[in-house]
């Protein structure tokens, strides 16, 4: 009877939840030896959820060992752990309960962010950054067994590798595919993004556009607030018909305003406009050179 309850009870070691081999034990390192995960997606931050886990550490020790792997001469790399590692810190310890483990790039990525992938309310900065360099790993690990492109109908490595991705995080292959386009922002409208100042579908929108017209929408967004999807529509679109300014892109963006009707009134009749600009130039065109040249002016003003 003693033996089937123990059966039943089979509960699984740190260790094993960690899939480390019986081979395999922790030892204290020092913290100083332990360098952090490269282009490690996921933030550490001094929350209350951290203030927690350093109080914890400081009764009771860090319970769960870190994983890491050689580098070098006694030097070691951190796979899963950084915030224990932070918080042993803040806690005043030198020495961290670690794994040490063998493993290549693409293995040490895929542990990296397997162990953090599942934690809760991740912003879609990291699941962004996360699922690429997991995908990119199962990418290459995909191509070193043969997994052919596209030839004979068969998937390419790239949606071979998507696919068991959306599998194992619980997303849908075209959700991944978006949040991997959100790592052609720049920084400044990926944290708006995390922010909650721009939606995800129009973040994903944005991410096709050249850095240099992401860099005007974003002060554009700093100075003016929220843009809605129709704008960010109508702004890829003139992208794709001729060539963006940012006074260009500030008359779009302002006369597609919600509520608001665009402008069909010049202080300067179009007659006399034409005079100055070339033929083949659009009211738009005009006036988003007028505005542009409007901004340099008042940018001098404030200068003087």
């Amino acid at each position: 009877m003693a033996s089937k309850m123990s059966e039943r009870l089979n509960f699984k070691s740190v260790e094993e939840l960690l899939g480390v081999v019986n081979e395999e034990a922790a030892m204290d390192i020092e913290i100083y030896k332990i360098s952090g995960f490269k282009g490690h997606p996921f933030k550490v931050i001094d929350d209350e959820k951290m203030q927690e886990l350093v109080e914890s550490i400081k009764i009771n020790g860090v319970l769960s060992p870190v994983l890491i792997r050689p580098t070098g001469m006694d030097t070691y790399e951190m796979i899963s752990g950084h915030r224990r590692l932070h918080a042993a810190q803040l806690a005043g310890l030198t020495a961290i309960p670690s794994i040490i483990r063998e493993m290549t790039d693409d293995e040490a990525v895929i542990a990296m962010v397997d162990a953090n992938i599942q934690r809760e309310e991740l912003l879609p900065s990291e699941k962004a950054f996360a699922y690429k360099m997991k995908m990119d790993a199962m990418k290459h690990q995909g191509d070193r067994t043969d997994i052919t492109s596209g030839q004979n109908g068969q998937k390419s490595a790239g949606s071979v590798s998507r696919d068991l991705l959306a599998d194992q995080v619980g997303e849908s292959s075209k959700q991944i595919q978006r949040y991997i386009r959100l790592t052609e922002l720049i920084p400044e409208l990926l944290e708006y993004l995390d922010l909650k100042r721009i939606q995800f579908t129009s973040a994903v929108e944005i991410s096709y556009l050249d850095k240099e017209i992401q860099k005007w929408l974003f002060e554009y967004i700093r100075d003016n607030g929220l843009v809605k999807p129709k704008q960010i529509a109508l702004l890829r679109e003139a992208c794709k018909t001729g060539i963006m300014t940012e006074g260009k892109l500030i008359a779009i963006l302002n006369d597609s305003q919600p509520g608001r009707t665009p402008s069909t009134k010049n202080l300067i009749s179009e007659k006399k406009l034409r005079k100055y600009f070339p033929a083949d130039y659009t009211e738009e065109d005009m006036r988003s050179v007028i505005v542009e040249l409007l901004e340099q002016w008042s940018q001098g003003k404030e200068s003087e």
